[in-house]
């Protein structure tokens, strides 16, 4: 549960700090310089893009505190919170492809696939009941 959270966190989280502190970067050259992601989507727009990255941050600090205590409720919490910007944002950009080169189409949604399915997964070994010892 723990490492989940914790690579949840980390991922998320580097993508705030980019979008928040060199937001122009993140939209021209993200993943890379050699195969953009977020260009292909225009217009940019600097002030949205630095919401986005300090929101991402946000829920980021709720996924770190949930891995750093584990409490059940939190880590539901936690989890869920990601959900409500993962799922939609995975759906935008599945949806959205139509400029993207096939390679890069493919990386993106399974990229974007894992921010969904995992969280996914770690909310439902939440709903477990404990084992009795």
């Amino acid at each position: 549960m723990r490492a989940g959270l914790v690579f949840l966190a980390v991922a998320q989280g580097l993508a705030g700090l980019v979008q928040l502190f060199a937001p122009r970067w993140f939209y021209d050259d993200f993943p890379t310089a050699a195969t953009p992601w977020v260009s292909l989507l225009p217009p940019y727009n600097e002030h949205l893009m630095r919401d986005v990255g300090a929101l991402t941050l946000a829920y980021v600090s709720v996924l770190v505190v949930a891995a750093v205590t584990l409490e059940r409720r939190l880590v539901r919490t936690a989890l869920a919170a990601n959900l409500v910007f993962t799922v939609p944002h995975f759906v935008f950009h599945a949806t959205h492809l139509d400029h993207f080169p096939v390679g890069s189409a493919i990386g993106q949604t399974l990229a974007l696939g894992v921010t969904v399915a995992l969280p996914l997964a770690l909310l439902a070994r939440t709903l477990r009941r404990p084992r009795s010892s």
